[in-house]
């Protein structure tokens, strides 16, 4: 498994090779629009990472399956020996804006249990990997969260914009009630990277009332492995098989921002 994992990160560098060479992402067909919704786009980069990625995987673990941000996912694969969940660019807005803060999120899953995760932001050239009981790390070098007092934080958020009319005020009321109660907050646009961060001390917690799967599979996953926490927005364990609310911290703010956040409808 340590082969395959140098492999596959190796295989995340090359995707993100990719992203770089990016231009004119808002021509004519190279951007369409998900059900109509102007804010859930996917670019002919997002479909050649991914084609990518899971065609090199395969040639690595043949037995292996795919949960993907573009592709049809069957049910009831997590079970199995290895399954990946891939988001070829979190951040997709970010990328078709020439924003410049986007990454490659990939988890590797064994029988419903995250067992490696890698977030790349070839923009940096800043590789976040974790596995499962081996601690978190950034281009090599261990990461660990902060132990910084809650009025010393600093909140991530996202907004669920594919979900704003039901879920756009309660995301703000959260946001504005944790912003008065801590040094200050960030909308980055991507929730993989958010995840990252906290991992690396940069951010204290983050929340979302709503993502997909591959947005938090292998960012979770790094937070746990730094010492932080993640769940959902009510203190319940993260589902990989549908979408669910995102909540993650430090262990010296997780409660206090649990609290707040269940008492707001």
């Amino acid at each position: 498994m340590e082969k395959i994992i140098k492999e596959i990160t190796d295989l995340i560098y090359r995707a993100g090779k990719l992203i770089l060479s990016a231009h004119d992402q808002e021509e004519d067909g190279n951007v369409a629009e998900k059900n109509g919704d102007a804010a859930n786009m996917v670019t002919k980069y997002d479909v050649a990472v991914q084609d990518l990625l899971i065609s090199e995987i395969k040639k690595l673990l043949p037995e292996a399956y795919y949960i993907a941000e573009e592709k049809n996912n069957e049910d009831n694969i997590l079970d199995n020996d290895y399954c990946f969940i891939i988001d070829p660019i979190d951040g997709t807005a970010n990328f078709v804006h020439d924003y410049r803060h986007s990454c490659i999120s990939l988890a590797l899953f064994s029988h419903s249990e995250a067992i490696f995760g890698a977030i790349y932001d070839p923009y940096l050239n800043e590789m976040f990997t974790a596995e499962k009981g081996r601690g978190a790390y950034l281009n090599g070098k261990r990461i660990t969260v902060t132990n910084r007092g809650f009025e010393h934080s600093i909140l991530a958020f996202g907004t669920s914009p594919y979900d704003k009319k039901t879920l756009g005020d309660r995301s703000f009321k959260i946001c504005h009630e944790l912003f008065m109660e801590c040094s200050d907050v960030r909308r980055c646009g991507t929730a993989a990277l958010d995840l990252a961060y906290l991992a690396a001390g940069r951010n204290d917690m983050f929340f979302e009332c709503l993502l997909y799967p591959w947005d938090y599979a292998a960012g979770q996953l790094l937070v746990k492995e730094a010492g932080g926490i993640a769940t959902d927005m009510d203190g319940e364990p993260l589902k990989f098989n549908r979408r669910c609310s995102v909540l993650a911290a430090t262990p010296t703010v997780y409660d206090r921002m649990l609290k707040t956040v269940k008492n707001i409808k």
